[in-house]
């Protein structure tokens, strides 16, 4: 690794806030999993081979569940069904380069928006911004989701809430995407449809029933579907 690389100097302060993100967020990951009796392995599996954070939380949930793979692979898909537009928004720039497979594999939400957004600067090939911007995010999260784990076994249990991180998170970017008023419509259809799946499916099925009926409602509502 070389950190005179000008691609790292370019991409490295791009990627400060996403590391300031992913050090809470991955260590709460790696704590919950200490929490629930998952050796380090597991989490070392989980973090590098999954690499989704919202996936990762869920999947606790359904590790320690009884096994049922179908709805590991829908929960799966609808979570992480925005990748699919995002890999066709870098189709082109992603195009004949080298190291594009880490590069889409390694397509998270922030290392998306860089890559998406910057332009990198005239001195650097495009392939080593992006594959820098990408090793990076990811890097910091394995570190901090190895990090949790090992710390996990020395936080006693009497401290509670760690669970409610990714709750916390996303209550954050619900407020966040409030104050657009352009916004309220889709929020308050989400709302609404997730408290329709509480009272229709059972609380084993009901974060996938709700992922189904708000995406429906969406392209209902946007004119999608005619019904």
């Amino acid at each position: 690794m070389n950190l005179k690389h000008p691609a790292f100097k370019a991409a490295f302060p791009l990627t400060l806030p996403v590391m300031a993100g992913y050090l809470m967020l991955g260590m709460a990951y790696g704590i919950l999993m200490s929490e629930k009796g998952f050796p380090f392995y597991w989490t070392f599996i989980m973090s590098s081979v999954v690499f989704a954070g919202a996936l990762q939380y869920a999947s606790i949930t359904l590790l320690v569940s009884v096994f049922d793979p179908l709805t590991a692979l829908i929960l799966a898909i609808l979570v992480n069904i925005r990748h699919l537009f995002y890999g066709i928004a870098m189709l082109e720039k992603f195009k004949g380069l080298k190291g594009k497979f880490f590069m889409i594999y390694g397509m998270a939400d922030e290392a998306f928006s860089i890559n998406a957004t910057v332009t990198p600067p005239d001195h650097v090939q495009p392939h080593q911004f992006y594959l820098w911007t990408t090793g990076l995010c990811y890097l910091y999260w394995q570190v901090a989701c190895w990090s949790g784990h090992l710390v996990g076994g020395f936080i006693p249990d009497s401290i509670k809430g760690f669970d409610f991180v990714l709750t916390a998170l996303f209550f954050v970017m619900f407020l966040n995407q409030w104050s657009t008023p352009s916004n309220r419509k889709t929020l308050i259809l989400g709302v609404v449809m997730t408290i329709l799946a509480l009272l229709v499916f059972p609380r084993a099925q009901f974060l996938l029933g709700a992922m189904v009926l708000i995406i429906l409602s969406l392209f209902i509502v946007e004119g999608k579907v005619r019904v």
